[in-house]
């Protein structure tokens, strides 16, 4: 499978909306949510989308992911996978455009929160470097601890890449990671 890593757009919603539900069943975000993330101010949302080896037709959204930057801190707002695709490097590769984005916006670190009984996520998080912070009560649930809060530092703000971090390439011929959307999209 040819994986695309873009800029979501506004017609990717409809497909978004159907995975949030797949993945977070009642407590997803509903269409009008998204679509109000989509424009606010210091929010980037990114698409992975299976491409035909054939290149033939429209790829399908199998992915997407989320970054808000406060001007010191960026914060991963989402990654989500279809569960059909979870498994097959999507989620690594749209975590490392959000740390490479976060790198081009001069963040000093990426914090995150996450489930505590999501293990695939933790181990994906833990390999980019990403630090347990804590915990934190009632994030997924009303009781209970049930998200643990990570961090991965930034050294000196942006930049290139951590030289002791093996990236993977913004563009390939699996991966293409535009810096922005074209504007006539």
């Amino acid at each position: 499978m040819t994986v695309l890593v873009r800029p979501l757009r506004a017609a990717d919603l409809d497909r978004v909306a159907v995975l949030e539900v797949e993945l977070f069943g009642r407590s997803a975000w509903s269409y009008g949510m998204l679509a109000e993330e989509l424009g606010a101010l210091g929010r980037w949302y990114i698409t992975a989308e299976a491409v035909p080896e054939d290149r033939v037709g429209a790829g399908d959204v199998v992915g997407y992911a989320g970054l808000w930057f406060d001007g010191e801190l960026s914060q991963i707002m989402t990654i989500g996978v279809s569960t059909a695709s979870q498994g097959s490097g999507v989620g690594s590769r749209l975590l490392e455009a959000l740390v490479v984005r976060s790198r081009e916006l001069g963040a000093q670190g990426v914090l995150l929160e996450v489930a505590v009984t999501n293990g695939p996520a933790i181990a994906m998080y833990e390999k980019f470097g990403f630090e347990r912070l804590g915990v934190r009560k009632r994030y997924y649930q009303p009781e209970d601890v049930d998200a643990y809060t990570m961090r991965l530092d930034l050294p000196h703000g942006g930049g290139a890449p951590d030289p002791g971090h093996e990236s993977a390439p913004t563009t390939t011929a699996d991966v293409t990671t535009p810096d922005r959307e074209p504007e006539n999209a």
